[in-house]
């Protein structure tokens, strides 16, 4: 009779544990939904950001990689770059879209994009645009550069995405760092 007790209670025990595991391991995945309102030190709409970013446990926003004329930063979740923006003001009469054709071709498919700045390309990990600006009395360009995407997974909304986030993105780091239209 003992053995019949030890039996039935065995199993019971196992489910017992296994319930406690299964709901321990719930309460241990706490991933977020993060929200970005700052990119390289300039405020930015958090649904532009948020395709680009996976639920996760720890959100960081490193721009302490900038310069002057140089705001520069990395969103990475759980250790893992999402996406990297870059922005330089330079010296007018580059094409710069040109010159950077083959950088592009490696993010994927670079098509050009209408309707933002002087000029603007869409891959499918990451976009970059030009507008002519004056900074400091002087003619320049500005270029707002961003790669590291990988999210969303669909490549066509990540290049809506991409599209969205530049649009909205070059006025803003423009005005910021004083470059003018």
């Amino acid at each position: 009779m003992r053995t019949t007790k030890k039996n039935l209670t065995m199993p019971v025990r196992g489910a017992a544990l296994l319930a406690a595991v299964v709901v321990g391991a719930a309460g241990c995945s706490s991933q977020e939904k993060f929200e970005v309102t700052d990119l390289c030190g300039r405020k930015v709409d958090s649904a532009l950001v948020a395709p680009f970013l996976p639920e996760g446990e720890t959100l960081k926003v490193d721009d302490d990689i900038s310069a002057p004329e140089q705001p520069r930063c990395k969103v990475s979740v759980d250790d893992e770059l999402h996406l990297y923006v870059r922005g330089n003001i330079d010296k007018p009469g580059f094409d710069l879209l040109k010159a950077s054709e083959r950088s592009m071709r490696r993010l994927g498919n670079p098509a050009p994009a209408d309707g933002i700045g002087d000029g603007a390309t869409i891959a499918d990990h990451g976009a970059m645009a030009v507008q002519a600006c004056t900074y400091k009395g002087e003619k320049s360009q500005y270029i707002l550069d961003i790669d590291g995407v990988d999210l969303p997974k669909d490549t066509a909304e990540r290049r809506g995405a991409l599209e969205e986030l530049l649009r909205a993105h070059l006025p803003v780091i423009m005005e910021a760092e004083g470059c003018r239209p």
